[in-house]
């Protein structure tokens, strides 16, 4: 480490040791246990929910500050952009596979589920039951035991077609920036970028008015079956990550505003757009086999 008294970048940087994440593991406990408690009606655990989610964004906000500043400080090296770099890719690989279990039970449920539940059978318990998407056929919302209450599907008019304009016009306008950093037009990517917060913000105000609509007007719920829980559980973590990856370009602009990040070293920016990018194309997945098919 002498080498950083000299004013060169060290070959490797090694941080000193730090209690963030030991904090931020006890954040994410009191997260877990309070949601856990919580849905099981135990009030207490929207108090614990509240006290996690405190923590571990407060730790998380320190961190990540503490990591800008070694950054523009000249303490990462090659080595260092190398593992951001690795550690974003694994990241996004997890996040592949998170979304894949949700569309895989999807089409289980579809091609392999119902149809055993409409064998042969199965119809001398439940002669009534239709074993048809809700999609495909309307009306057969019926469960075998007739405990789903009577639901509408949703289709791809008018608010998920609206928000994919709103994903896709964001994707352009992030490469748009990326491409202006590049050039060094600073004034440019902070315009462009700006713009992609603002449509990640609308693309989350049309889900939400989305789910009102569903919930009053259509009765469709996350307990609507299996078609309502993996619609819910699909578009709903997908709004989640929506909203993690506009926090994360909007801390990104804030950065740019203060001279963060160069033509040659913007890896933070290049993270986060690789998220975003990402999230578009979970997107569009969804656009076709949620609301389409």
């Amino acid at each position: 480490m002498s080498s950083t008294a000299h004013g060169t970048t060290p070959y490797y940087f090694v941080p000193a040791p730090s209690a963030y994440p030991v904090l931020s593991a006890i954040g994410l406990f009191l997260v877990i246990l309070g949601a856990a408690q919580w849905v099981n009606g135990h009030g207490w655990g929207a108090w614990s929910l509240l006290a996690g989610m405190i923590t571990w964004l407060s730790v998380l906000f320190t961190w990540f500050r503490a990591a800008a500043h070694e950054s523009e400080s000249g303490q990462y090296g090659h080595k260092i952009d190398l593992s951001y770099r690795w550690s974003m890719s694994w990241f996004i690989f997890s996040e592949v596979m998170f979304f894949g279990a949700f569309f895989t039970a999807l089409w289980w449920a579809r091609t392999h589920a119902l149809p055993a539940l409409g064998s042969l059978d199965n119809a001398l318990l439940w002669p009534d039951f239709k074993a048809v998407w809700p999609t495909v056929q309307a009306g057969a919302t019926a469960s075998p035991a007739n405990i789903v209450e009577p639901f509408q599907t949703v289709g791809p008019f008018w608010l998920p077609t609206i928000n994919t304009a709103l994903l896709l016009s964001s994707g352009v306008t992030l490469t748009i920036a990326h491409h202006a950093l590049r050039a060094n037009h600073r004034a440019q990517t902070i315009r462009f970028m700006w713009m992609t917060v603002i449509l990640g913000f609308i693309f989350l105000c049309v889900q939400g008015y989305e789910y009102h609509h569903l919930y009053t007007e259509l009765n469709l719920k996350l307990s609507s079956g299996t078609y309502g829980s993996t619609f819910f559980m699909l578009t709903g973590f997908h709004g989640l990550h929506v909203f993690v990856g506009m926090l994360m370009l909007f801390f990104i602009t804030l950065r740019l505003h203060k001279g963060h990040f160069t033509p040659e070293r913007h890896f933070g920016f290049e993270g986060a757009a690789w998220y975003w990018h990402f999230v578009d194309v979970v997107w569009l997945g969804l656009y076709m086999l949620v609301y389409w098919l």
